[in-house]
């Protein structure tokens, strides 16, 4: 049998790929996450390992060590940020009223809502001068908008690293004791040094963190954080055992259990260091750096470059990035600490090495974001067909069009096709962007 991706993976491991993207321990090299795990611990249920699903002994314990903030109980989610964002929109789905939520809500959002049926508002955005993205829901909007909302869900930061007024939306949504859910998945090294705060300093009821993105743990170790005042709380850990499996790994969760400690021994003053002295490297071969809220972002552009040529021109010498877009490349940096195996000074080498020439700027693409209010609906579509994306204008989409990573949908299910949105989703073929919903440049339809 060939094994092509354990071919693949061996082939970044041997070509010493460097890591600018997640997950937080960049290929082992960050917090000796390979020193305190083993794979002999990847073990089950046994006498003594407690259950993940109804924690008594050491499993309670070691959740009951995660203390972020006096108000909230950690809870370790084993399949990801997605589980807990499904459970806390499952335990909400039978009360009345509809979710709000931003235009820039993760997928696993709009699938939480297709799950229970559920509609949502769509809050007034904010789009960013600095990166072009949506940045957060616009801090103007009327409370009487959100008057029959049953639930707030918000992305913080965005997936840029840019941060909005999250604590005034939060006061607006309990100005009318609407619970509030922070997908804060790029946030779990939040409230160290320098960086922006955490949601949880803000009486957020649930705040979802992806530990494995920018903490050194194992790729879907995340935790969801419950207020002590939450509504729906027994309900939302009902929850957490329908939507993560039943053999949760143990692995998983002592990678949390890790991450936990490095975040709360971390001295910040290796990771600036190294930081500023990457920034100059980038500058020097005449780069843009656009520094944002949470210093682990940078976006990086360059006169006459797509983001997509740019990080093509990383990707050669074998420096993988989180991702790219029309306009920049988004690095995510690593919490660079005292003897890390992180391949610093090889980053820089194979900067310096890089081939870029001076050019004029590029014109970009006219492409809009819609910014206003709207209502999505969550109603299934039977009847579908795949078309042409040049022969879709007018029609309804079935599916959502969602560019990955990030992983958020910018074009909804139900929506009718305009000339705009398939100028956009053409310009993703060309420039060969991975997009779910898009196959071989065809999408899928309503078939009336």
């Amino acid at each position: 049998m060939s094994k092509p991706l354990s071919n693949k993976l061996n082939d970044l491991v041997n070509n010493a790929a460097i890591s600018l993207h997640v997950p937080g321990h960049k290929n082992m090299t960050i917090g000796h996450l390979d020193r305190s795990l083993s794979f002999n611990m990847d073990m089950t249920e046994i006498t003594g390992l407690d259950d993940l699903h109804y924690p008594e002994e050491v499993i309670l314990s070691s959740m009951e060590n995660i203390k972020k903030h006096p108000d909230y109980t950690a809870h370790y989610l084993v399949n990801g940020t997605t589980s807990g964002i499904l459970s806390v929109i499952q335990a909400f789905s039978l009360l009345r009223g509809k979710y709000a939520i931003p235009r820039n809500a993760h997928k696993s959002v709009f699938h939480g809502l297709d799950l229970v049926n559920g509609d949502a508002l769509f809050l007034d955005m904010a789009i960013s001068k600095k990166t072009n993205q949506y940045l957060g829901p616009d801090v103007s909007f009327a409370l009487e908008y959100l008057k029959d909302s049953k639930m707030g869900i918000l992305t913080y930061p965005n997936y840029y690293g840019e941060c909005f007024d999250i604590q005034n939306i939060i006061r607006k949504f309990k100005q009318l004791n609407i619970p509030v859910l922070v997908d804060e998945a790029h946030g779990a090294h939040f409230d160290l040094v320098g960086f922006p705060n955490s949601s949880l300093n803000f009486g957020a009821d649930f705040v979802v963190q992806s530990y494995h993105k920018t903490l050194p743990a194992l790729t879907m170790g995340s935790i969801i954080f419950i207020h002590k005042n939450a509504p729906q709380r027994d309900n939302v850990l009902k929850y957490l055992s329908y939507f993560q499996t039943s053999s949760p790994s143990y692995l998983i969760m002592s990678s949390l259990e890790n991450a936990q400690a490095f975040y709360e021994n971390y001295d910040v003053h290796e990771f600036y260091k190294k930081r500023a002295i990457l920034i100059e490297t980038l500058k020097t071969k005449g780069m843009t750096v656009v520094e944002v809220e949470d210093q682990l972002k940078l976006n990086i552009n360059c006169n006459g470059y797509s983001g997509y040529e740019l990080q093509k021109i990383f990707e050669n010498k074998e420096i993988y990035v989180e991702l790219a877009d029309e306009h920049q490349i988004l690095l995510v940096l690593p919490l660079w600490h005292h003897e890390d195996d992180y391949p610093f000074e090889k980053l820089l080498d194979r900067i310096m090495s890089m081939d870029i020439e001076i050019r004029e700027n590029h014109k970009l693409s006219d492409v809009h974001f819609q910014l206003e209010r709207g209502t999505y609906y969550s109603a299934n579509i039977e009847k579908t067909k795949w078309i042409d994306i040049d022969k879709s204008e007018y029609q309804i989409l079935a599916n959502y069009i969602v560019p990955y990573p990030p992983g958020i949908p910018m074009m909804f299910k139900g929506e009718t096709i305009t000339k705009n949105m398939i100028k956009l989703m053409n310009y993703w073929n060309d420039q060969q962007v991975r997009v779910e919903g898009i196959k071989n440049s065809k999408i899928e339809i309503k078939d009336e």
